[in-house]
């Protein structure tokens, strides 16, 4: 797993939950070292121990840190560029779910080798669309759920998402936008520093 996601991970339990429960958590996991480095690679087997640790101390099901930590992609201070990486999809939260095709590409622009999940969008209404994620890495769908609910807020559009399951290494979300005016958005500006 590329070095810059496992420190994203620890960096959402320290901005989270706070810098001594990340301690715990990398001495349970095993690490042998306090912090991940961004722009190393690692085993998939360290991540898979670190999120062990981490749903064990939380007391809450892998599933549900998983989500938590693609909220916190989103919607925490020290995430900006990959909010604005994310708004640059479109005007509203459907012109966004559309650009979500192209993300794995967007990501790579950004850094070369970071592995990101392939995500296909098909539209059952103009409503009602299905996203698949498929990742070698478990539990990318849940991730992803986060990912959009977060966005979901960021535009004001209200939203259902159920994830629906696993096969092989795809994950379904399936997503219903109920209302696209729900409440009013953040702001956004393709000036970086202004929103």
């Amino acid at each position: 797993m590329h070095g810059l996601i496992n420190r994203s991970i620890q960096s959402f339990v320290g901005d989270t939950y706070g810098v001594a429960v990340w301690a715990e958590i990398a001495t349970t996991a095993g690490l042998g070292f306090p912090a991940f480095e961004a722009m190393l690679t690692y085993e998939d087997p360290v991540t898979d121990a670190v999120l062990g640790a981490m749903s064990d101390r939380l007391s809450r099901p892998r599933d549900m840190v998983l989500e938590d930590l693609g909220t916190y992609f989103v919607s925490h201070p020290t995430c900006g560029p990959l909010r604005r990486l994310l708004r640059f999809g479109g005007e509203t939260f459907v012109d966004f779910l559309h650009s979500l095709d192209d993300l794995q590409g967007r990501g790579r622009l950004a850094v070369p080798d970071l592995d990101l999940p392939r995500l296909e969008l098909y539209d059952h209404t103009p409503q009602r669309f299905s996203l698949t994620c498929q990742s070698p890495h478990r539990g990318a769908g849940y991730v992803m759920a986060g990912i959009l609910r977060a966005m979901a807020d960021d535009y004001g559009t209200l939203v259902m998402l159920e994830h629906q399951g696993t096969r092989g290494d795809t994950e379904m979300i399936f997503i219903e936008v109920l209302d696209q005016a729900h409440g009013e958005g953040r702001k956004f500006t393709l000036a970086e520093g202004v929103n």
